[in-house]
């Protein structure tokens, strides 16, 4: 099921050559009986569907233990053993995709399975409802086996005892997009493990992350997708394209009409801008130096337009760029000492 959108928005990341939703978590877990896609408030009205020993409610816990939790958060459970219906987290995570959530959070443990419900959170993009995975391995090994090129798939190497699959999207997933790097990042119940420098390098290497101690602080340390792209990279594309659609979608439906002429064109550009700039605001787009956005338009005239296009009511001639804003992740300060 393809979103209802009159307007579709493509991005092509180039690589230097030199909403609502986008920060709602989704758990999915087994359960005897299966259970309904769901939205709650709290863990009480969580505990009245499945049981407080579960690892369901286990990983909303540890979600909602965070100092920045979300308003709210979604739990659907597939049964294996059903005979109608979802019998696996890949099955039941593919039929909720049109849902409205944003990071997926599952109680799997099995690389293979896991690995499976990467490849759907990869198809997501195509499909029209991006998602990003949020999950865990017990071992740098479990790791290394998984798909290195997964654009929206991002694993801790962590004791299975702890969740912090749940805790990292518990603390940052709603924060405004654009805000934060996924890297260095505090979390409440976690425990940070005592590695040596060529572990914590081997799950790096593998663009997993760990929670250690850095500067006597407990932290996160990577915030990498599998294929070695930043998670905040991913997180604020995905809300460019989505408010881009919103809005131009939104002008039409407010519109008695929109003409096919230089001024309705202008209307669709200035919505275009209008996400641009707050794209800059949040921390997605780069600053120029002197305070600007460094971002730009070209929406071709509708004189540019084929006679098709304008017989076919369809606009294809809107183009936008901008830089993105990136984060330090590391460096090297050099200093001198004289007598």
């Amino acid at each position: 099921m393809m979103p209802l959108n009159d307007f579709q928005v493509n991005i092509n990341l180039q690589q230097p050559l030199g909403l609502v939703g986008f920060g709602k978590p989704l758990i999915v877990g087994e359960i005897t009986g299966g259970l309904a896609y769901q939205e709650f408030l709290t863990l009480e009205a969580l505990a009245e569907s499945v049981e407080d020993t579960s690892p369901l409610y286990q990983k909303a816990q540890a979600l909602l233990n965070q100092e920045n939790r979300p308003e709210r958060f979604a739990v659907a459970g597939y049964d294996s053993a059903a005979v109608d219906g979802p019998t696996t987290a890949s099955a039941l995570v593919t039929s909720l995709l049109g849902n409205d959530w944003y990071f997926l959070i599952t109680t799997e443990t099995d690389v293979t399975e896991m690995t499976a419900i990467a490849d759907v959170i990869e198809g997501s993009e195509a499909g029209g409802y991006p998602k990003l995975y949020s999950a865990q391995v017990a071992s740098v090994d479990d790791l290394t086996t998984l798909v290195t090129e997964y654009e929206r798939s991002f694993f801790a190497v962590h004791p299975a005892d702890e969740h912090i699959d749940a805790a990292h999207i518990g603390e940052n997933g709603s924060k405004p997009v654009g805000s934060i790097t996924w890297k260095s990042k505090s979390l409440t119940g976690i425990t940070p493990q005592a590695l040596t420098a060529d572990e914590l390098t081997a799950i790096e290497d593998a663009n997993g992350y760990a929670y250690v101690k850095k500067a006597g602080q407990s932290v996160t340390s990577e915030g990498k997708v599998l294929s070695g792209e930043y998670i905040d990279v991913v997180h604020g594309l995905d809300w460019v394209v989505a408010n881009i659609e919103n809005r131009v979608q939104k002008i039409t439906n407010q519109a008695g009409k929109i003409p096919y002429d230089d001024s309705g064109i202008a209307q669709l550009e200035a919505g275009t801008l209008s996400v641009l700039k707050e794209g800059f605001s949040q921390g997605i787009i780069a600053d120029d130096g002197n305070g600007n956005g460094v971002y730009s338009t070209n929406f071709r005239s509708s004189a540019q337009s084929t006679a098709e296009d304008r017989k076919n009511r369809v606009y294809t001639g809107g183009n936008f760029e901008f830089q993105l804003a990136g984060a330090i992740h590391e460096g090297k300060i050099t200093g001198s000492v004289s007598y």
